[in-house]
């Protein structure tokens, strides 16, 4: 990692070094509320270094599946005794009220604690998860998905969540892309957004009824581990940190995100949890972000094993001295700080810093002036919100292939409906369930029950059930428990048998619909050769079964597009559609050198934004109009199609000639577009120059020339062209965190 702030992070230190806590930024707090202000100054005067400590300390109240498990008598003295800020691994209105009692009537200083859990794709609800939410291309879909998580959490008396997850990845290796929003940093900015707004309030201010506060993570680089190893090292020059990786961590700021969290890996050696550079230089310093940042759970201990600290006490200090304010799980600031404060004084006013925010992020949600504000018995035992779920998962499938128009299956076909994946109802769940039950779950066999159910497992019946039907059915996949975190696999083929399942079905010479299930693409060229329709489903929660079946019948014209590619083998892993030029680009002629693989074809199997609808969408030339500091790009849309469907307009830039190489193509724009069959509307982007900037010499620079402009349904499938003109200049924030302005006429 350079230096690039170094100069920055040493005038941080030194001026936190001369100075206590001073008030933050009115964003960071409760909109400058000069009596919270003063309450948080009057209550570091008063506290003990050791209470200071415990609001540093974030302890497991239970477990993942046995949750407020671990408050026993003990524990509660321990809340007495003002010896942490906040738990996780709790939830019960009425537990946690009564735990919060505890802690604002006896205690010394009656502090309110914080309750935290990982609501990542619903509470009781459980939603699709991040990566098919972010399939909708709607970040209307995804900010009503967030507020209901938000909803059924606060009714629980929970305070904070451990979301959105926003790091890009590029390489579905890695089991944690089922959390992102896949591999662009736009996409992914528009996505943060929503679940911000969704989870806060359209004001970033969740102090209200329904509303906790939101935890953007993982600061920073973790999509781009090694080999797409969880926890791994990431490597990367200042350029793509700059433009891919920290763009939607702004975006979710300036929606008004109310913590952060740091990640597990490295970057350019130095651990994101000791990162001064990054986490008190950029995110504090260049950012002027003073909300509340927690590590990840135990990576304060673990920069031990990273290699940069050898006792405990040096790993509190590093952390400190990074900008992390609350130490997750590891007890680390909790047993060792105090002696890494006597041992060296400079950094006392780094714990009131910490202290002060910590204050201030319960102030923001209200706590000071009512602490059982959070918690609803009545609402938490609410029927789920099952309507929205089946809605949203139908907004999440992805077409990806459809020849001979298989789908929408006939009226009185007899259908096949093969693989266990069809009937797992813990799957449909996905990884981070919260409070997610299976029995919940409709599957598809429950919700397709007019067709024969084979699961698969003996592949002689499952080929005779085929053949007995007009149309196959075929789920496959991978199941839950192969996604998510610590679920990295080198091999994104299927896993077990469904490849020979595969093979028996096709020789019943059956028309196959192949579901697709899972937190991730798969590398599936050979899977799908021949196969003639296939969707996209993911992991899509309680209502998977049902929102696949009205895609399946034409009920609903899907419309999801993919917000990663999907590779053909594994061995093309990382990659990305936003790639750099090569001097010597991919040809198809195996006869000319260039940067290809000689034993795959060129490019994914499903590029990034691809998805068919049962309508056909037709494209006008472009209209271009040039302001001075931005180009209105108009198409007119129409649906050329016999039946209403929603078509996903695409807008990608190229700056072809400039001073550093460029990526081919880059996503600065969408619009999902209802149309009814005969029906034209105009959608227009405004997309402005600073949105073309490129990082430089530390800096947004804004460089004079001609910009390519492509719009369509994918970025593989471009239906017009255009360019215009930009004047030198210099941007203020990163260029894909800033939105399109659209509009429909």
């Amino acid at each position: 990692m350079s230096t690039f702030h170094r100069r920055d992070v040493m005038k941080a230190s030194a001026l936190l070094a001369a100075s206590a806590w001073a008030p933050m930024p009115v964003r960071a707090t409760v909109a400058g509320n000069a009596r919270h202000d003063a309450r948080i100054r009057d209550l570091i005067a008063r506290m003990t270094l050791a209470e200071k400590i415990g609001q540093m300390n974030q302890i497991a109240g239970g477990r993942q599946r046995a949750l407020n498990s671990r408050l026993d008598p003990g524990m509660l003295n321990r809340v007495r005794r003002g010896e942490m800020g906040s738990f996780l691994h709790v939830a019960g209105a009425e537990p946690l009220r009564r735990l919060q009692k505890i802690a604002v009537e006896e205690s010394r200083l009656g502090i309110p604690l914080l309750f935290a859990m990982d609501v990542i794709h619903g509470y009781r609800t459980t939603l699709p998860v991040p990566l098919a939410l972010a399939a909708t291309w709607d970040p209307a879909a995804m900010e009503q998905a967030a507020a209901l998580m938000a909803e059924e959490a606060w009714a629980a008396g929970l305070h904070w969540t451990f979301t959105p997850m926003v790091d890009v990845a590029r390489d579905p290796r890695w089991g944690r892309v089922v959390e992102g929003a896949g591999e662009d940093a736009y996409l992914g900015s528009r996505m943060a957004e929503a679940q911000v707004r969704g989870l806060e309030g359209p004001a970033g201010m969740p102090a209200g009824r329904g509303r906790i506060l939101s935890c953007t993570k993982h600061f920073v680089g973790y999509g781009a581990v090694a080999g797409g190893r969880d926890y791994d090292s990431a490597d990367m020059s200042e350029r793509p940190l700059h433009e891919v990786y920290l763009p939607p961590f702004h975006a979710a700021m300036r929606a008004g995100s109310g913590s952060f969290m740091t990640a597990f890996n490295d970057v350019g050696g130095v651990p994101m949890t000791a990162n001064a550079e990054l986490v008190r230089g950029e995110l504090r310093g260049r950012w002027s972000y003073q909300g509340l940042v927690v590590s990840d759970w135990n990576a304060i201990r673990e920069l031990i094993n990273h290699g940069v600290a050898a006792t405990p006490a040096e790993a509190a200090a590093l952390a400190l001295r990074a900008g992390i304010d609350m130490d997750m799980a590891s007890s680390t600031y909790a047993d060792f700080l105090a002696p890494a404060v006597a041992a060296d004084a400079t950094l006392l006013p780094l714990v009131d810093e910490a202290v002060g925010r910590i204050l201030a992020a319960k102030a923001r949600l209200g706590l000071f002036d009512d602490p059982y504000s959070f918690g609803d018995e009545a609402r938490e035992k609410a029927p789920l919100a099952r309507k929205p779920a089946r809605d949203i998962a139908a907004r999440s499938v992805v077409l990806l292939r459809n020849e001979g128009a298989v789908l929408p299956l006939k009226a009185g076909a007899r259908i096949a409906l093969i693989g266990a994946l069809a009937d797992d109802a813990s799957s449909a769940l996905g990884s981070w369930r919260a409070r997610g039950q299976a029995e919940d779950a409709v599957t598809l066999r429950r919700a397709l029950p007019q067709a024969t159910f084979d699961s698969g497992s003996d592949l002689a019946s499952a080929a005779r059930v085929a053949a007995a039907a007009d149309v196959v059915v075929l789920a496959i996949g991978e199941d839950y428990d192969l996604t998510g975190e610590a679920r990295s696999r080198a091999d994104l083929t299927l896993p077990g048998k469904q490849q020979a399942l595969i093979e028996a079905v096709r020789g019943a010479g059956k028309p196959i619909v192949a579901v697709l299930m899972g937190g991730r693409p798969l590398a599936l060229e050979q899977a799908l050769y021949g196969v003639p329709a296939v969707l996209q489903t993911w992991f899509l929660g309680i209502e998977s079964g049902p929102a696949i079946v009205d895609i399946l019948s034409g009920k609903v014209s899907p419309a999801g597009r993919l917000p990663i590619g999907m590779p053909r083998v594994t061995g093309q892993l990382p990659m990305s559609y936003a790639h750099v030029p090569s001097g010597r680009p991919a040809n198809p002629d195996l006869a000319i050198d260039s940067a290809r693989y000689h034993d795959a074809a060129i490019g994914p199997l499903f590029a990034f934004g691809h998805g068919l609808s049962y309508a056909r969408f037709d494209y006008s030339t472009l209209a271009i109009e040039e302001r001075a500091d931005a180009a209105i790009v108009s198409v007119a849309v129409t649906n050329a199609g016999s039946v209403p469907a929603e078509e996903v307009v695409q807008l990608y830039v190229r700056d072809p000639v400039a001073t550093v190489a460029r990526p081919i193509t880059e996503l600065r724009g969408f619009h999902r577009l209802a149309l009814k069959p005969g029906e034209q509307r105009t959608v227009r982007f405004t997309l402005t120059h600073a949105q073309l900037a490129l990082w430089k010499a530390g800096k947004w620079v804004i460089e004079a020339g001609v910009i390519d402009v492509m719009v369509g349904s994918s970025s593989a499938d471009i239906r017009a062209r255009g360019r215009f003109r930009v004047a030198a200049g210099e941007g203020t924030l990163p260029a894909a965190s800033i939105a399109t302005a659209v509009a429909v006429v």
